[in-house]
């Protein structure tokens, strides 16, 4: 898809001479507590050259905090990573050492994937 094409919302026409576009509201806003978080951290090397990852998935919450979590991750570990698409994505094979950290930091969360 070119890149005029990326910011479109499939609105053609409209014949309400009232309207007027707004904004949606993004789930972002709804900050849920750790406790009703339901992480998922999976284990995955696929499309990454044969490098493992550890990924955190299912955080619902604005971006920001979530980068924060990600950093408090990646120091815990010692290694490096990065948030992106709302994942975190942590460098090798951390899986049950971030499944207790997000434990102990008092989020929901589950070993999932392979």
């Amino acid at each position: 898809m070119s890149n005029k094409n990326k910011n479109r919302d499939g609105l053609v026409y409209s014949t309400n001479p009232n309207f007027s576009r707004e904004e949606e509201a993004s789930d972002e806003s709804v900050e849920l507590p750790p406790a009703q978080q339901n992480l998922r951290v999976w284990r995955d090397s696929k499309s990454r050259a044969g490098k493992t990852v550890t990924l955190v998935k299912g955080y619902v919450g604005n971006q920001s905090t979530l980068e924060e979590l990600g950093k408090t991750l990646k120091s815990k570990c010692g290694v490096g990573g990065t948030v992106k698409d709302g994942e975190i994505i942590i460098q090798g094979d951390f899986r049950d050492r971030i499944t207790e950290l997000l434990k102990t930091l008092g989020y929901g969360v589950k070993a999932a994937g392979g």
